[in-house]
């Protein structure tokens, strides 16, 4: 038996649909002028979806697909602990810098897709900072004591 197989492997169709949104939101990124640095980074603590450049300013953008449902928005799922590991990401992203002083932001965009079309976009710039997280996980950690 050999090691490699006569077909391509074939992805989840959940990878494909999240990757299907992460397209759309760099051509929405890009429509706004932002430049592209880099797609899926790997850091030791997580992933970035998108890491942009606006202007002087670094963006870390999350995306978020979905199908339409009516009582929640795709954002929901970026939990406290989902952007904990996106600012220490960011930071990691940001020591691998020459000059690692650059402004930054964290950005969430949502895509929602029916029958594999676009339904809506909506794009939150600057949705949350490390500061607020870092309070908020300080708050978190202090009442469960």
């Amino acid at each position: 038996m050999t090691d490699k197989l006569p077909f391509k492997r074939c992805k989840a169709a959940h990878l494909r649909f999240g990757q299907r949104g992460e397209r759309l939101a760099a051509r929405l990124l890009k429509e706004l002028g932002i430049d592209i640095l880099c797609r899926n980074y790997n850091g030791p603590r997580g992933e970035l979806d998108i890491v942009g450049l606006d202007g002087g300013m670094l963006c870390f953008v999350e995306v978020k697909t979905r199908k339409p449902r009516k009582n929640s928005r795709p954002a929901d799922a970026v939990t406290l602990k989902k952007r904990w590991a996106m600012v220490q990401t960011a930071r990691h992203y940001m020591k691998q810098l020459d000059s690692p002083r650059l402004p930054y932001r964290f950005d969430i965009i949502e895509v929602i897709l029916t029958h594999r079309r676009l339904h809506e976009l909506r794009y939150w710039p600057s949705e949350f900072s490390a500061k607020s997280i870092h309070m908020m996980m300080r708050s978190v950690s202090a009442s469960s004591l």
